[in-house]
């Protein structure tokens, strides 16, 4: 037997919560792209550390 859950209860819990689209869960668990953000994050972080040390 499968459990149903109801999205569509007001004021539940589920119904607050979106659910995430392929591409988000794609772009998400995608290592390539993951590696391209870490980097860019990194960069932008030096960006201000350098602008507060001159």
């Amino acid at each position: 037997m499968s459990k149903i859950t109801d999205k569509n209860i007001p004021y539940s819990n589920m119904s607050f919560g979106t659910e995430p689209t392929r591409m988000v869960k794609f772009m998400r668990s995608c290592f390539i792209i993951q590696i391209f953000n870490f980097f860019k994050l990194n960069l932008k972080v030096m960006k201000i550390v350098v602008k507060g040390h001159s």
